[in-house]
């Protein structure tokens, strides 16, 4: 039987560039230590419930980031002004796409965990 390879795993690689913090003196890059959790896909087979939980998080996850931009935007203009408003607000969207797809995927596992022990 041949083992399928879930994608979602190489995410993790994203932990690399918190490296890059460490030789460049960037403290801004340490929270890309946070994509390490997704180290643990490499070993989680992708089903088809695992893919639609991960549909289900993206979906909600792009949402959030398209509503979260509007406002982001007219705080990022107030607080910066105009000229670094937009890639400080397109970059504050992004962070919260990425913690909102990890939420929500962590809860549609964790349902699904609950669901299984009930069986």
């Amino acid at each position: 039987m041949k083992h399928k390879i879930n994608y979602l795993g190489f995410l993790s690689l994203l932990a690399l560039i918190a490296i890059l913090g460490l030789i460049t003196d960037n403290n801004g890059l340490y929270g890309f230590f946070g994509f390490a959790y997704y180290l643990r896909y490499f070993w989680v087979i992708p089903d088809e419930f695992f893919q639609l939980n991960v549909q289900k998080a993206a979906t909600f996850a792009f949402m959030s980031e398209m509503i979260s931009l509007v406002p982001f935007m007219f705080v990022c203009t107030y607080i910066y002004g105009a000229a670094k408003a937009v890639p400080t607000a397109f970059g504050l969207s992004f962070a919260v796409t990425i913690f909102v797809f990890t939420i929500a995927l962590i809860v549609l596992e964790w349902k699904e965990r609950k669901g299984a022990e009930n069986d």
